[in-house]
């Protein structure tokens, strides 16, 4: 690892310590960045499968491409698949033997309901709840012995014949053990999970059209 790498991901480490730390401070921002009062206060398909979810978020992205444009990249997210556009390196520190591709792959553009999405090698797959190709995908995650359950969405809105609105949403619910709330509730998931959701959204974004700087949203 190059020097240059090595202090990526310090920087990277620091802003998600730093999320953490100024949770108060930063959650109303990082819960709902990039999207509009509309859209975070829009139902969308999917949320009805965790009805009282106990912390979520809503993020989203404008992208100079057409919906059909933009799926490719959503359908291929995954551990063993596409990758997850994000921080490669720092999903690898934990094991996520990730590899984030800048092409299409043609293997994992298709999901039914019921298919499994890994985020971890040694972790449970997501599945597959909710899918339309080019429109919204919805994938679930259910612990029944711990009382854990989530959906992490993704719904892409036409804007007009060249931009797209890509919508990522969370919703989730942990159980009452302390190690449920640590690992799922949003004191560590959440900062961690913002940091690497938006450089995700802002690499698809780039992979799939480009900046549109008239609608990209403000940074933290």
């Amino acid at each position: 690892m190059t020097r240059l790498a090595i202090l990526v991901r310090a920087l990277w480490g620091a802003q998600i310590a730093g999320h953490v730390l100024a949770t108060k401070v930063l959650r109303r921002r990082r819960t709902s960045w990039g999207a509009t009062t509309a859209e975070t206060e829009t139902a969308m398909p999917g949320d009805e499968l965790i009805p009282h979810s106990r912390w979520g978020y809503t993020h989203a992205v404008t992208i100079d491409a057409t919906p059909e444009q933009v799926w490719p990249w959503i359908a291929q997210l995954g551990q063993g698949r596409g990758g997850f556009d994000s921080d490669q390196g720092l999903e690898n520190l934990i094991g996520c033997r990730v590899h984030n591709t800048d092409t299409i792959l043609p293997d994992y553009q298709k999901l039914g309901v019921g298919d499994g999405v890994r985020l971890h090698p040694k972790a449970p797959p997501l599945t597959v709840a909710v899918v339309e190709p080019n429109s919204r995908l919805v994938l679930r995650g259910a612990n029944p012995d711990t009382g854990d359950a989530s959906i992490w969405a993704f719904h892409l809105l036409r804007v007009d014949d060249r931009h797209t609105r890509l919508i990522e949403r969370g919703r989730g619910n942990y159980g009452p053990t302390v190690s449920s709330r640590l690992t799922f509730g949003p004191l560590l998931l959440e900062p961690i999970g913002f940091v690497m959701s938006r450089k995700m959204l802002l690499t698809i974004r780039d992979l799939a059209g480009g900046p549109t700087r008239a609608t990209r949203p403000r940074s933290l």
